[in-house]
């Protein structure tokens, strides 16, 4: 496995420590434990998303969708079925499980459906306008029209 030393990248840079964390986190996560249960992200539109995860056996009680600062967690918790089961293939899994996504600044959960054993989490980035581009107006050549006023005004 490869280790990866970001101390140059803490030395050269300031105020990029949640990049750097991000980064130290994405490179230092066990991505053999991150495969259950499967999801597929998606983006729907040009600033929205969504996270489709399946959920197979889980109840809308037993889900758990949650939006801290940055990070989106999913989580699900089965209640221990007390029922006598003679399974001859048990293929369906319905283990506890967490999932967790960075988000990037001004993304926020729009909502949450859970729909055909499969939950669908909505995303949408808003960029307040102090941030989004803004058109500037390019006026004519600037120091001809002054000269042209100041002969207009002599005259």
């Amino acid at each position: 496995m490869r280790t990866y030393d970001l101390s140059p990248l803490y030395r050269a840079t300031v105020g990029f420590d949640r990049m750097a964390d991000l980064l130290d986190r994405v490179l230092t996560q066990d991505t053999a434990a991150s495969t259950y249960p499967p999801y597929n992200i998606e983006k729907t539109d040009e600033n929205a998303y969504r996270i489709s995860i399946a959920v197979a056996g889980f109840t809308e009680a037993e889900l758990s969708v949650e939006q801290r600062e940055a990070e989106l967690v999913i989580a699900a918790r089965k209640e221990k079925d007390e029922t006598p089961r003679t399974y001859l293939h048990r293929g369906i899994a319905t283990r506890a499980f967490e999932k967790r996504f960075q988000l990037a600044d001004h993304v926020r959960v729009t909502g949450a459906v859970h729909e055909n054993g499969m939950l669908h989490v909505d995303l949408v980035r808003e960029v307040p306008e102090a941030l989004k581009p803004r058109r500037i107006e390019i006026s004519g050549s600037g120091p001809k029209a002054i000269e042209a006023e100041r002969s207009a005004e002599t005259a």
